[in-house]
């Protein structure tokens, strides 16, 4: 303690915090418009390899963040399963060829997936 009476005391201000709070704030608002993350561009091989990844994750297929397993839903799999396969009746005659056999190989896999989980 010091001998300096306590109206004399000059309490000494750390000026450094005000400069990390405003950085903080600047990174709890992300990053600048030039350098967010885009989307990759819509398109039909985008949308059937969201279904296609959705449903390997109801199956248990893919980790979860915490790098385990997720509970199977096959309820929900089948749900994603019958998407792909009404999109593929609804887009018939609309396809290129990529596109049908990307269609035709994900349904496909998305079967074998289904049929070789266990019901839970």
């Amino acid at each position: 303690m010091s001998n300096e009476p306590e109206s004399e005391r000059i309490p000494h201000v750390d000026e450094d915090w005000k400069d990390q709070v405003a950085r903080e704030k600047t990174e709890a608002e992300g990053p600048p418009a030039s350098r967010q993350e885009t989307a990759p561009p819509a398109g039909f091989d985008t949308l059937v390899t969201l279904l296609f990844t959705q449903a390997m994750a109801a199956l248990g297929q893919v980790a979860g963040p915490d790098g385990k397993s997720p509970k199977v839903n096959k309820p929900l799999a089948k749900y994603f399963i019958d998407t792909v396969e009404i999109l593929g009746e609804k887009t018939r005659g609309n396809l290129t060829e990529t596109e049908s056999k990307l269609l035709s190989d994900t349904l496909h896999a998305m079967r074998i997936a289904y049929v070789s989980i266990r019901a839970t």
